[in-house]
């Protein structure tokens, strides 16, 4: 059960390993389902997921694997999508037609993954000093000296 952000959510996972010989995923440990039912503003609205998972019962049972679900798309939201709306202004974006917005989500995406892998850890200040010398850019990809 969790309350914030004027919504009330209950989450059930049902986890097996019984359907791991039915698989064919390498390295299949267990597979789950999660049931959502959220209440906003008095509607309530449900949803099924299914994930799979390499991690055994034995690794991680039913609360562990509903916090690693949790965790892994808040690190989506917030390590991602909060980057490129705010950092990146991905939302005022006027681009919106035919390939051109998957293109430009892609690029991000990968500049961002390229900040992340050169160890910046405020993306912002290196875009702007990139912005301002643009040689620094360049030259971090061997095109300048």
């Amino acid at each position: 059960m969790d309350k914030g952000h004027g919504r009330l959510e209950r989450r059930t996972l049902t986890a097996t390993s019984v359907l791991n010989a039915h698989l064919d995923w390498p390295g299949v440990g267990q597979v789950c389902q999660v049931y959502r039912e959220r209440t906003i503003r008095g509607e309530k609205t449900t949803e099924t997921v299914y994930y799979v998972t390499s991690l055994s019962r034995r690794r991680a049972d039913a609360g562990r694997l509903l916090t690693l679900i949790r965790g892994h798309w808040g690190a989506i939201e917030n390590g991602l999508h909060w980057v490129r709306d705010v950092t990146l202004d991905e939302d005022r974006c006027p681009i919106c037609t035919g390939h051109a917005p998957q293109n430009l989500a892609a690029l991000r995406n990968a500049a961002l993954n390229w900040l992340r892998q050169i160890g910046t850890d405020n993306f912002a200040s290196k875009l702007r000093s990139f912005t301002r010398n643009s040689q620094r850019l360049f030259a971090m990809f061997g095109y300048v000296k």
